[in-house]
């Protein structure tokens, strides 16, 4: 049973996605403590979902969840990827807000201060937001440009050079539970919602230990998903080129018609216009047809309806009962 006194102290439940990450999540825990004997008036929880690592990154968590009841572990029955598993730790929370803060310590855990600072003050969401990177500038600039035209395509607005970082009230967690959402694009997501955000901007630091665990594959899934989320742009794109380039189809065709019937004898057009035109046309169908399928494969994974992870154990959680 709580006590009157636990009633009326917030809860604040901070959420740790974790996968390999046994050179970090002792390190992020133990900074983590340091800014919460900075809180005393709050009550806390650090939720960690595992992606069922193959390191030592669960042994370690155990470890840390024997000596503090306030971290609660998940694990994983497999990896399922860097978007359902932050989502469900998020849906797992109690608190009256929700902080996510990944493992790999470049959002610096010294921020929650900031973020709890500026939901006292009003705000139901509250954003920590890249300036610059101490990654590589080419990674930083491709990322900038990502979020420009994802801007400028969505038909809400979205946060630029937010990585998902940052305070979420309860009265955004619980509209994210009724959506059911099977693969969701959290940042997008909060956007939907609503509310005014708090923005506070960082210079995120450079990895220190350990290797990310972003490839190609699921940057380009998330910038994706991004866009056919919250944009039917590409779609009426491909409707308006397609009706242009058939205007400018007719239009060449005219005009050859007219230089070979002026100049019979001199007018040879040869085949190099009409191999060109087959390839361009046959590209062009090609990149609209992909992203045709992109809307199919989005449409496909909401109808299955299959639950953001599957279980494979959780930690510290009997209490909550």
């Amino acid at each position: 049973m709580k006590t009157s006194a636990e009633n009326k102290t917030k809860l604040i439940s901070i959420v740790t996605p974790c996968f390999n990450e046994e050179d970090n999540v002792a390190e992020l825990y133990r900074q983590v403590q340091e800014v919460l004997a900075t809180l005393p008036e709050y009550r806390f929880e650090h939720i960690f979902i595992d992606n069922d690592s193959k390191d030592r990154t669960v042994e370690i968590l155990k470890g840390i969840a024997a000596r503090d009841r306030n971290v609660k572990i998940i694990v994983n029955s497999r990896n399922f990827g860097h978007l359902r598993s932050p989502t469900h730790g998020i849906l797992q929370a109690h608190g009256d807000a929700v902080i996510l803060l990944v493992a790999d310590l470049q959002d610096p855990p010294p921020m929650i201060r900031d973020f709890v600072r500026k939901w006292e003050e009003g705000y139901k969401v509250v954003l920590g937001v890249k300036t610059n990177s101490e990654e590589t500038p080419a990674m930083f600039m491709i990322r900038k440009m990502y979020y420009n035209l994802i801007g400028r395509l969505s038909d809400i607005e979205l946060t630029k050079n937010n990585t998902g970082f940052g305070l979420y009230d309860r009265c955004i967690v619980e509209p994210l539970r009724r959506m059911d959402d099977p693969y969701p694009y959290f940042r997008g997501i909060v956007s939907e919602i609503g509310f005014e955000k708090a923005i506070i901007e960082y210079l995120q630091p450079v990895r220190k230990r350990g290797i990310t665990k972003n490839n190609f594959y699921t940057l380009y899934d998330t910038a994706m998903l991004g866009i056919t989320n919250h944009s039917r742009v590409p779609l009426r794109m491909a409707t308006m080129l397609g009706f242009a380039m058939s205007a400018l189809s007719l239009l060449v065709s005219i005009g050859y018609l007219a230089a070979k019937l002026v100049f019979w004898d001199r007018f040879s057009a040869g085949m190099a216009p009409v191999v060109i035109g087959l390839f361009f046309f046959s590209s062009v169908q090609l990149f609209f047809i992909g992203i045709l399928g992109e809307y199919i494969g989005l449409i496909y994974t909401q109808v299955q309806k299959r639950p953001l992870v599957i279980e494979k154990e959780r930690i510290n959680f009997d209490k909550d009962a």
